[in-house]
Formats: structure tokens, C-alpha cells, sequence
């Protein structure tokens, strides 16, 4: 079942447990791929049949091992084409996403190995995701998501979610951006870099990871 579909699959469940520790449901994976909760239970049921995921009615869906390699190599590819974009083209952080979505499936495994040659084996994307090496290991320090941390809690960022394009934009115009050092304030406030308090645009607090 090698085809661009299955991958998506496969990369959404994959990424859905990378920043946290609950499994994706079903009526979840429905919800961001934009599918019918129908469609979905048959193409689970297809990719348990393939030995990609494991499910239970009613469950979460879970890669097994050989699924996980799957994901890993697909999310690999779209990592690096990011970075690809934003080191070679000038791309902004909020541009990478949907062209990655469409060279992912085309470019070569020889033009892959190329990509991350030049680039000099980058380990994080843009938004701060770890990019899988060639065999699917990945290397995180200790997180945690912003609306979860204290205030006084002083962490460099991390990641920050590539899921809404307008959040980025408005995330560069206060100053956050992966690497930049974050002291939480009260009332939803932060500086950056040791900068004055400001306020955090709606829906940032869920988007940001820091250091732990």
C-alpha cells in the first residue's frame, strides 16, 4: 500500500504523539486529516490489515514498529524539504508547509541524501521538530507546552506548532521564534530575551513549547 494517502496517515498518527502522551482516536485522526469518520475506520482497518497499526474498536490507533519506520522516513522527507525551503529560498517559517506536503511525495531518495548533505545534516525543522536520521531516530530534551509552565519558568523555545500560518506570522512580529529564550509572566505574558512583558497572540500558549 505505497501511496501518498497511507503515508499521510501514517505521518498524522506518527506526529500526533511526538509533543504528548495521548494516543490519536479514530474520530481525531477524521478530524485533521478532514475525512469522514467512515472513511477513516476503513483505511485503518486496511493499514492493520498491512501490519502498520494496531486498533481496537473504540481505541486509539497505534503504529507498530514497522509503521513507525514508515512514518519516520515520511516525516523525514518533509522535514528536510522545510528546511530546504527556508535555507536555500528564503522561505518564511509559514510558507514551508504545504509545498513540503506536495514535493515530500516526488522527490528521490538520491535528491533527499543531497538535500541533507548541503544542508549539513540538520536535526530540527524550522518550527523546531526533530527530524528523523536515516535509520528514525530522533533526539528531544525535556519539554514542556507554555500554557503548562509557571510562571517565573524560564525555558529556550523549542518547537512552535506549523498547524495555522496566521499564529506564525504573528509570532515573528512579537519576536518568538525557535531558540529564543521565554520567561513566563502572569496574566498570559512573556518576555523574550530578557525584553519587556508582552502579550501573547491568541492560541500561542497551545502552540509553544519550551525547554523543562
Amino acid at each position: 500500500m505505497a501511496s501518498p494517502a497511507v503515508d499521510d496517515y501514517l505521518k498524522t498518527i506518527y506526529h500526533h504523539t511526538e509533543w504528548q502522551d495521548a494516543r490519536m482516536t479514530p474520530s481525531q485522526l477524521a478530524a485533521v486529516l478532514g475525512l469522514a469518520p467512515s472513511s477513516v475506520t476503513e483505511m485503518v482497518q486496511k493499514l492493520a490489515a498491512q501490519g502498520l497499526v494496531t486498533h481496537r474498536p473504540y481505541g486509539p490507533v497505534t503504529l507498530t514498529a514497522t509503521g513507525e519506520r514508515r512514518a519516520a522516513a515520511i516525516i523525514r522527507r518533509h522535514r528536510l524539504i522545510e528546511t530546504w525551503l527556508v535555507q536555500e529560498f528564503g522561505y518564511s517559517w509559514d510558507e514551508v508547509h504545504d509545498e513540503a506536503e506536495v514535493l515530500e511525495h516526488t522527490v528521490s531518495d538520491r535528491l533527499l541524501a543531497r538535500i541533507d548533505e548541503r544542508l549539513g545534516h540538520p536535526r530540527f525543522d524550522p518550527h523546531g521538530d526533530a527530524i528523523p536520521d536515516a535509520d528514525g531516530r530522533v533526539d528531544r530534551e525535556p519539554f514542556l507546552l507554555l500554557s503548562a509552565a509557571p510562571a517565573g519558568h524560564r525555558g529556550r523555545v523549542l518547537r512552535v506548532s506549523d498547524r495555522d500560518p496566521d499564529l506564525l506570522r504573528a509570532l515573528e512580529v512579537v519576536g518568538i521564534a525557535v531558540g529564543h529564550v521565554v520567561e513566563v509572566r502572569p496574566a498570559t505574558r512573556v518576555s523574550v530575551d530578557g525584553g519587556e512583558a508582552l502579550t501573547l497572540p491568541d492560541g500561542a500558549a497551545e502552540a509553544v513549547w519550551l525547554s523543562a
